[in-house]
């Protein structure tokens, strides 16, 4: 089985190590073609830190910050962040605030502002460009060269959908599929729709977490076995 890319979920509602505090919210610490990218900031920026240096995380060593949609519990913690690392590129797309969108440009280094299409965002790191949904939302798309992942918020959109348009814009099918899959509420039929539809995707991996749901994460344990990795604050994922 292909591993992962490199990640560490900072921030979750899913327990995981001793020491590091669950909140309600998701981020996660990802290496990739020589950069360093914080997606999504949870939703609290003082916590977020605090784990941070639990796992002996600086803000000061990201390159980027990659917001997936604007949500209190994404998106709590990115002035934290920015206070300590203006430095930083920041990622966002069209569906967010105006106003949020005008105050991020004074500070960070630079601000990407992504529309409906797909965008990369430097070497083996892409976008999915704003999929429509309530709310709007984009996803991170990764290839290592050895293997593809998307990352996701919450899935909005539909994680099948946001998986199907990574595979589109890589050519290449998506490997794993990681984070919120929003099925918390979401019933039999349409948590075994979405599983049906992944592996016709040819995902071969995932790592449900957030709000996933208990019975999602234990329909894609069954469905998915030893290749459903665990979430959980602190999780290190791949490597």
């Amino acid at each position: 089985m292909t591993p992962p890319p490199l990640l560490t979920i900072l921030f979750d509602n899913e327990p995981g190590l001793p020491g590091l505090a669950d909140l309600w919210g998701f981020a996660a610490l990802i290496r990739v073609g020589g950069r360093t990218i914080l997606f999504d900031t949870g939703s609290n920026g003082r916590v977020l830190l605090k784990n941070m240096a639990v796992l002996g995380l600086a803000a000061e060593s990201l390159d980027m910050l990659f917001l997936s949609h604007a949500h209190w519990d994404h998106i709590g913690g990115w002035d934290s962040i920015l206070e300590l690392n203006p430095r930083a590129t920041v990622v966002v797309h069209e569906g967010f605030s105006k106003h949020l969108i005008r105050d991020l440009r004074g500070l960070c280094s630079e601000l990407i502002l992504v529309g409906a299409d797909p965008r990369p965002l430097g070497q083996g790191l892409f976008s999915t460009g704003m999929l429509t949904s309530d709310p709007p939302e984009h996803a991170l798309v990764i290839d290592t060269g050895e293997a593809t992942a998307a990352i996701s918020g919450c899935a909005h959109p539909g994680m099948e959908r946001i998986v199907d348009r990574g595979a589109g814009l890589l050519g290449r099918s998506i490997d794993w599929a990681i984070g919120g899959f929003h099925l918390m509420d979401a019933d039999h039929v349409r948590i075994e729709q979405s599983i049906r539809a992944m592996k016709a995707l040819g995902v071969i991996g995932v790592v449900p977490t957030h709000c996933t749901g208990d019975v999602g994460k234990a329909a894609f344990r069954q469905a998915f076995g030893a290749a459903c990795l665990d979430g959980g604050v602190g999780r290190e994922i791949g490597g």
